[in-house]
């Protein structure tokens, strides 16, 4: 098949799509790795336009956007619709959906089967699943699949690990979790996200694995970091995590906005005359011969 790109003479070409080639190659020259969560179009465009390598869409949408009280209640169908309003957003960044729980936990079928939606309706570049399920992953690299892994504090497990609650503190903690990043990658991971361990183990993980790390309360040594949008303009109305860095309080912002707005409309102030649209000059006259209908008085 071709791949020519047609384009009108003096067009500019249009920005190369981040692949996963584009991230390793990243990671091979030392270039740290920008990633950060969207959930909708506009959200999308910005992060996009801010130059940001990847995009997750996480099933953390089911906390920061629908009000749930943890990840575990998204569904496929969510996924599905937040991704393809996130990819609607972007020409440039790379473009990963999480797999909601339930989506690939029951078996590698139906696993695959969500997967491929993930990819064929909504425009996910990559799927990420949580735990060191290197077996699925083989699986899903085998259908075509792109998949970025993901350790440590895995949401999903939040009952298991009774809370939200850094991993890896423990010698056997520690071997497990090299051993799980060491499997991921030699089934075909294109990534893995590092959640929630010890700085040391996660510089270890990274120096030892040939795929690129994304850190998330994993240190600065990770070969790229990624953090919730919402978490980064305080519009989570909760108490951030210790890793998480505050650059703008986007809700004092909508506040001022929205406390402007009442008391304009209030006090007859919005819309102006300015802002209002008028008749032309023979229609005000013809307007003025207008009788109104009498109102109905609708009975009790």
């Amino acid at each position: 098949m071709s791949v020519t790109q047609l384009r009108a003479s003096g067009a500019l070409l249009p920005t190369p799509r981040t692949t996963a080639e584009t991230l390793l190659q990243k990671k091979r020259s030392g270039h740290p790795i920008t990633a950060l969560t969207a959930y909708d179009f506009p959200t999308a465009r910005l992060v996009d336009e801010a130059g940001i390598d990847m995009v997750l869409v996480g099933d953390s949408l089911g906390m920061v956007v629908l009000g749930y009280e943890n990840t575990l209640p998204v569904t496929m169908d969510e996924m599905l619709h937040h991704t393809r309003a996130v990819a609607r957003g972007l020409r440039r960044a790379f473009l990963v959906a999480d797999m909601p729980y339930g989506s690939y936990q029951v078996s590698s079928d139906d696993a695959v089967r969500n997967a491929i939606r993930m990819v064929k309706e909504a425009g996910a570049q990559a799927v990420k699943i949580e735990g060191g399920r290197a077996e699925l992953v083989r699986r899903l690299t085998d259908a075509e699949v792109c998949v970025v892994g993901h350790i440590g504090l895995t949401p999903q497990s939040v009952h298991r690990f009774g809370g939200y609650r850094v991993q890896g503190k423990t010698a056997s903690a520690m071997d497990r979790l090299c051993a799980e990043a060491r499997a991921l990658e030699e089934a075909g991971a294109v990534a893995i996200v590092l959640e929630g361990i010890p700085r040391e183990l996660a510089a270890k993980i990274t120096a030892q694995s040939a795929i690129p790390t994304i850190g998330i309360g994993a240190g600065p040594d990770c070969d790229g970091q990624i953090l919730v949008f919402h978490d980064l303009f305080n519009l989570t109305f909760s108490p951030t995590a210790k890793f998480s860095r505050q650059y703008a309080d986007g809700a004092a912002f909508f506040r001022h906005a929205l406390d402007q707005y009442r008391d304009d409309v209030a006090d007859h102030r919005f819309p102006s005359d300015e802002e209002s649209y008028h008749l032309p000059r023979e229609a005000r006259s013809a307007l003025e011969g207008v009788e109104l209908a009498p109102r109905r008085i609708r009975k009790a």
